[in-house]
């Protein structure tokens, strides 16, 4: 059973950075597109940033500039380096993988991201 874990959250200042892991644990292979999303108190889950297996790279409006986004498919896991955080970034934060020729999403359980000082 495939199992992504996250890691990384925490709490940071206003411009501070910090840095996400995704790895997927258990057999999985043909991962078509790796992403963050992100679900703020009262909000809905938005996209944060995705990265295709080609190595093309889409990101939120909110957070271009900011978050970069990076991936390795053989080691199954995904990074979200966040850097200039703001308040609003405040968010519980998910990766997800994507295998579209199965039609298969794997979701983590979400990491905790406090930006405050």
């Amino acid at each position: 059973q495939v199992q992504l874990v996250e890691s990384g959250g925490g709490l940071a200042q206003p411009g501070g950075s910090l840095r996400l892991s995704c790895e997927a644990s258990g057999s999985i292979s043909s991962i078509s597109t790796m992403g963050w999303y992100r679900q703020a108190p009262g909000k809905e889950r938005e996209l944060v940033a995705a990265i295709t297996s080609g190595g093309s790279t889409n990101y939120a409006d909110s957070v271009k500039g900011r978050f970069t986004i990076s991936g390795d498919n053989a080691k199954r896991t995904v990074y979200l380096q966040m850097d200039s955080l703001k308040p609003e970034d405040t968010a519980v934060y998910y990766c997800k993988f994507t295998r579209a020729y199965y039609a298969l999403h794997y979701w983590g359980k979400g990491t905790l991201v406090t930006v405050s000082s």
